[in-house]
């Protein structure tokens, strides 16, 4: 297991570019199972969760060619569909939940598709019902078996249908769309995911030849079509981590150019943050965030104490919720922190407690944070992570606290942030990796 060491209390300067964007990257990667044609792929971050799908189609046959650091070409014309059934792929597929999003693409193209129980982030509950309601209402049989924890889908033939989501699932949508755009008919979506990584799939599936309608809104309309074809494709900067840094400046009275982070497509991101208190510019297509002594959080107009709370695009992503919380503790005044959509994500809050943090933990969803204007600044301690966005604010923590700090299962961390140590050392902070 690798961890961070922190030497914190020091003030970052410089500039910083965002990777790509983990979301739309999986998606985007699981869409090249619907078509025999070269496919290329650009600003694919290099992190753990990508590499692992990657190399997960590699062994279906997809045939991969790294061009850059961050572009790949794939060819899907050789698809091994019996590695689907081998001990191999019951083992590997579990590692990360983004592998749940091959099944569509792979019923789509080839009538069926098969996925362990996938892995990721433990975060609470994060039912996979949307995506196989969707597969039936598309005409697949579903069956599961208990004992293997192994989900199949197969069908005869997809036939277009009107269905109403019963939750806005990003994941949900996407594996549903990508089943649906080679499924006979006309297909309607109400109730879809509507964030920017999802009008990016979208987008590059309509490049290939698909019909969807309605794109950026939550009524999507599907014409199915029989071939898709080859593209290229460049993913967009990751929203959460421009969040992340746009909070790491504010809580280490850093002062951090952000580049190329396509402002128009963070949404509520950067009103949110200033909420707090924090200042920042957009510059072009860069956002600065000055050095600030304090920052002080906004009540609501009736003088009541500002929520802040996750809600599907465009509301506040829930990813961004741990950094919000984090960078409240040092802020004026006091916010309450509503955590809707999972019930495990504000448990981390114990090892800011641990640090010096004014928090009150209300229940798994809610979280009162009294904010200590600095004058109480969070103290150096060991902690472990506990997932990617919890780990990064706890990073976040530790650069700002006095003396140093310890943080374990940096793994969690890394399956997010590419090379997050060297690019923040390149700043000013001082990060060592050690085993």
């Amino acid at each position: 297991m690798s961890s961070f060491i922190i030497e914190g209390g020091r003030k970052l300067s410089g500039e910083i570019e965002p990777q790509g964007a983990k979301n739309e990257a999986l998606q985007i990667l699981c869409a090249v199972l619907l078509s025999p044609e070269k496919i290329t792929i650009n600003n694919l971050p290099d992190i753990v969760d990508i590499n692992i799908l990657i190399d997960l189609l590699s062994d279906l046959g997809v045939k991969i060619q790294k061009l850059s650091p961050s572009s790949y070409t794939f060819q899907s014309d050789e698809i091994n569909l019996d590695y689907l059934t081998s001990d191999e792929f019951k083992t590997k597929g579990t590692r990360i939940r983004g592998s749940i999003m091959i099944v569509g693409p792979l019923l789509a193209r080839f009538g069926k598709g098969y996925i362990p129980k996938p892995g990721g982030d433990k975060i609470g509950r994060r039912r996979l019902d949307t995506h196989f309601i969707g597969f039936e209402k598309l005409g697949a049989i579903f069956t599961y078996d208990s004992k293997e924890s192994f989900y199949r889908v197969t069908t005869d033939g997809l036939k277009g249908t009107y269905m109403l989501l019963d939750e806005a699932s990003v994941t949900g949508t996407a594996n549903i769309v990508m089943t649906a755009v080679m499924a006979e008919g006309t297909t309607t979506i109400y109730n879809a995911a509507c964030e920017p990584y999802l009008q990016q799939l979208c987008k590059m599936l309509n490049s290939m030849g698909a019909k969807i309608k309605g794109i950026g809104s939550n009524l999507l309309t599907i014409e199915g079509v029989d071939y898709l074809g080859g593209c290229e494709h460049t993913v967009l900067p990751d929203m959460i981590e421009i969040g992340s840094f746009i909070g790491l400046a504010a809580m280490t009275q850093s002062e951090i150019t952000i580049k190329n982070v396509k402002y128009d497509e963070l949404g509520v991101i950067p009103n949110v943050f200033k909420k707090l208190g924090i200042k920042l510019e957009r510059r072009g297509d860069d956002i600065f965030v000055p050095s600030q002594e304090s920052y002080e959080i906004e009540n609501f107009i009736d003088g009541s104490i500002l929520t802040i709370s996750d809600a599907p695009w465009p509301g506040f992503t829930p990813d961004l919720l741990s950094i919000i919380l984090v960078v409240s503790t040092q802020a004026k005044g006091s916010v309450l922190i509503h955590q809707k959509m999972f019930e495990s994500r504000l448990f981390f809050t114990d090892k800011l407690i641990d640090m010096g943090a004014q928090i009150i933990l209300c229940d798994p969803h809610r979280a009162s944070v009294i904010g200590l204007d600095r004058k109480s600044p969070l103290r150096a301690t060991r902690m472990t992570s506990p997932d990617i966005r919890a780990g990064v604010s706890l990073l976040i923590a530790a650069l700002s606290a006095e003396g140093t700090s310890t943080i374990d299962n940096i793994n969690q961390i890394d399956r997010g942030y590419q090379n997050i140590d060297d690019r923040l050392n390149k700043l000013g902070a001082n990060i060592k990796r050690v085993n």
